[in-house]
């Protein structure tokens, strides 16, 4: 109805999540790679907030953090640094991704996107095999 896109992500800590979200983006993207490419950055922003905590609580992440995106579009984005007229709008947001990529704290691997459990209507089997690869349980479900 508002054509607003949802931003989805979830984070992981070894196989155990510890921060996920889902909400409807602010603006309008003009596009899916724009919607895609505004997600990135929010999950962006909050692993860098997470590995800020862990290095308060003593804890040092040396690797990269894997970020996943399927659109092949906000992937040549995120990779290519000649911004374009039709990027102007997301500018502060390839800002934020790109550095993070070209600092080594940051890897964008193109692979099967878990968070569309969170984005997407799925059809039974795919959301079970995407419920149980996030390790989320039925507590309801009789043993």
């Amino acid at each position: 109805m508002t054509r607003r896109s949802t931003t989805g992500y979830f984070v992981l800590l070894g196989e155990s999540p510890i921060s996920w979200k889902t909400k409807k983006q602010d603006t309008v993207s003009h596009s899916s790679a724009e919607a895609e490419y505004r997600a990135m950055a929010m999950a962006t922003y909050e692993l860098q907030w997470l590995q800020y905590l862990l290095y308060d609580l003593g804890l040092s992440h040396t690797t990269p953090s894997l970020l996943y995106c399927d659109n092949q579009a906000a992937l040549y984005i995120a990779a290519n640094p000649v911004y374009h007229e039709c990027t102007k709008h997301i500018e502060i947001d390839c800002h934020v991704v790109r550095e993070k990529i070209q600092n080594g704290s940051l890897y964008i691997p193109s692979k099967e996107q878990l968070a569309d459990v969170f984005t997407k209507s799925l059809g039974k089997d795919q959301f079970q095999r995407l419920k149980n690869k996030l390790g989320i349980l039925d507590l309801h479900t009789p043993a």
